[in-house]
């Protein structure tokens, strides 16, 4: 029997425990010793019925996603699991699955493939595959809709997302809820089926009557643009309603393959393994951090308001500061009702609500808070007298931390005694929503205060990600070199719509232009007259944002910038910016949607490169991860620099140079870019030297 699988009896029902740490994986030998125990148990006379539980947290998380890139690049065969799942549907005797935790992909399929199934309360189940670009492989798409009904069960496929052990109950997935003690209610069920005819799941027709998933498809091409294995699971739930289970099967087999080896599978879970690898920073030391049990946030406009209730979600009590009584009044009125929105849509409950905000306390001590974090408006002035006053007033060995943009981590750390402490923490707007935290370390920056803010992260449900310190750090700095080529697009006569329209059928969640007006226009203007002097001789500089800005335009907080903001309306290209942008002097041209992309790209790719080159992000998966978690780049293309290795390295160097001859400075062709290509090598083959 595998190590992985233990086997007990408790009186005539046999007790089998999936043992494979941390979540039960269905790595190799997991499967095949869960089919040796349950045909040994079953060969037994003292045996009537059988238990199947998971030891740990979780029953089966899922299948094992290291496999799937070995059997993509040819390492290892793929092995059908189909052939363990009908071993346990076809055992002679109950077979009662006992979940708990999370009960997802791999890890539900063979749990439909029992006869009964017992869940604790606070199980989750789902079929995620389709977030890694996959569909279910292992019976699901056929299991499922007998189980919960065809309409449902594409719904499940097609988002990923689990239910409830209630909900499950409710729909037929789940046999019976247990109490405090899942295994001894799940033996007692087991004694309870002894005798009873089993109900196999594949002979289950009562639920595949024909259901329209028309409209399901449109929500998902309208939710999920661009990707494919969302559409290929409705295909294949469908197909259980028109096949025998055994063609049904097979047609699964074939476009979980056709998934498996395309694109969108690779990119995705290079996105999966990115957001783990991202955590695990060289040469921080050992041991664990110190937790931030108490915060503190100085600043409560948007960004300082968002910051609290990221802490408040997390269940970290936070103090608030502001300059005026007035603003923390109104900063706690608007906290309040983003809340009551999510009790209104049922994603919380009223007394979650009392219980966050109950740990927000405006004019707060920070003399005894862990971290203190400044949110003030992006003026260096400011921000170090903001910074030499929380020096004063912070405890020994707090975290200062500054949510800046733009501005020198090293310069604030500068106003303070205690640069080792000093770190910048960038959230990205709305603060307690966007996944991605921006972690900047400071040259003096101790490594003890990077771990810390690592794990800070991870507490607060975000990617962190850890960049050095420069003008826009990565992110923004990479983002401004995409976003001047849709302003120059447009200075050149495309129309702003059709840029963003480009942009978004690439897979973008939002166009440049209007992501522009989302943000405010205002904030980079600042930002471009603070930094006017870091300019490249010889680089084109759009002007437009400028002019607009001059105008009062910034976008959706002043009803126009970009388009004109109509409350109640679709908002339409702005007549006065269009005007603006057919005075100006130049080249005038419309540029197709593929030249929008492919320039766009090529710009956002080359300043990549020069970021990795320069050492301000460590990794060319660190740059991904900013750029999925916190851009809008679609996970499915495995962010920028996975999909320019798609793409070809050496035609982008091509479309670089060819600008750059152009006398554009901003065009200088990145060294590292050019080595790799000389090299014959991807971006995934770059190793910085640390």
């Amino acid at each position: 029997m595998s190590e992985f699988i233990k086997s007990s009896r408790d009186g005539g029902v046999a007790v089998i425990t999936i043992d494979n740490p941390p979540v039960n994986a269905l790595s190799p030998g997991v499967p095949e010793g869960l089919r040796d125990a349950i045909q040994a148990e079953a060969a037994r006379s003292d045996v009537q019925a059988i238990v199947v539980t998971g030891a740990g947290k979780t029953f089966i998380a899922g299948a094992d996603i290291k496999e799937f890139a070995k059997i993509r690049a040819g390492e290892r065969p793929r092995l059908s699991l189909n052939p363990v799942a009908n071993a346990i549907e076809d055992c002679p005797k109950p077979v009662v699955m006992a979940v708990h935790g999370t009960v997802l992909g791999g890890g539900l399929e063979i749990a439909m493939a029992g006869h009964y199934r017992v869940a604790a309360p606070a199980t989750k189940l789902g079929q995620p595959e389709v977030k890694l670009g996959l569909i279910p492989g292992i019976g699901g798409t056929q299991r499922l809709p007998r189980l919960v009904g065809v309409a449902k069960a594409a719904e499940m496929c097609a988002f990923g997302e689990p239910i409830a052990a209630a909900e499950a109950q409710t729909l037929g997935l789940v046999d019976r809820i247990a109490g405090a003690d899942l295994l001894a209610d799940a033996v007692d069920f087991a004694r309870s089926v002894r005798g009873v005819p089993r109900p196999r799941t594949r002979d289950r027709v009562e639920k595949l009557g024909a259901a329209s998933l028309d409209a399901l498809r449109q929500q998902v091409r309208r939710r999920l643009r661009g990707q494919e294995a969302p559409l290929a699971a409705i295909e294949a739930v469908e197909a259980a309603a028109r096949l025998p289970f055994d063609e049904g099967i097979e047609f699964e087999r074939i476009l979980f393959e056709q998934c498996l080896h395309g694109s969108q599978s690779k990119a995705l879970i290079h996105v999966f393994f990115g957001e783990r690898a991202v955590g695990k920073v060289p040469g921080l030391p050992a041991g664990t951090p110190g937790e931030v049990r108490e915060a503190a946030v100085i600043g409560f406009g948007t960004m300082g308001q968002g910051i609290a209730m990221a802490f408040a979600n997390a269940g970290i009590p936070v103090s608030v500061r502001d300059n005026s009584d007035q603003a923390l009044a109104r900063g706690m009125e608007e906290i309040r009702g983003r809340y009551q929105g999510a009790v209104a849509k049922g994603k919380l409950d009223t007394a979650e609500l009392e219980r966050r905000v109950a740990r927000i306390t405006p004019l707060g001590s920070i003399a005894e808070a862990d971290l203190v974090i400044e949110a003030v408006d992006e003026d260096r002035a400011r921000k170090r007298v903001v910074f030499s006053a929380i020096d004063q007033e912070a405890k020994p060995g707090a975290i200062l931390a500054t949510n800046t943009s733009s501005l020198s981590i090293d310069d604030l750390a500068s106003a303070t005694n205690r640069p080792r402490e000093v770190i910048g923490l960038h959230f990205f707007s709305p603060a307690q929503v966007m996944r991605l935290l921006e972690i900047v370390r400071g040259r003096r920056t101790a490594g003890e205060t990077v771990a810390a803010a690592l794990q800070l992260a991870k507490r607060l449900g975000k990617t962190g990600v850890v960049v050095g310190d420069a003008p826009g750090f990565a992110g923004n700095r990479i983002y401004h070199a995409y976003r001047r080529e849709a302003c120059l697009l447009a200075e050149e006569g495309t129309p702003p719509e059709a840029i963003d329209a480009a942009l978004t059928e690439f897979g973008m969640a939002m166009g440049p232009l209007a992501v522009g007006d989302l943000a405010g226009l205002d904030v980079g203007w600042k930002i471009r007259r603070a930094h006017a002097d870091l300019r490249l001789d010889g680089g084109r500089y759009p002007q437009i944002e400028d002019l607009m800005c001059e105008r009062g335009w910034f976008g959706q907080k002043t009803g126009s910038g970009w388009y004109v903001y109509t409350e109640g309306q679709t908002p339409i290209p702005n007549p006065a910016v269009l005007e603006l942008l057919g005075a100006m002097d130049g080249l005038r041209r419309v540029a197709s949607a593929g030249e929008i992309v492919s320039r766009t790209m090529a710009a956002l790719v080359n300043e990549a490169a020069k970021v990795l080159d320069e050492g301000i992000a460590a990794r060319p998966v660190d740059v991904d991860i900013i750029f999925v978690t916190g851009y809008g780049f679609p996970a499915w293309r495995g962010g920028p620099l996975h999909y320019a290795d798609e793409w070809g390295l050496t035609a982008i160097l091509d479309q670089v140079r060819q600008r750059h001859a152009g006398s554009d400075a901003v065009w200088t062709p990145a060294p590292l870019l050019e080595r790799l290509v000389k090299q014959g090598q991807t971006f995934s083959e770059f190793r910085a030297e640390l």
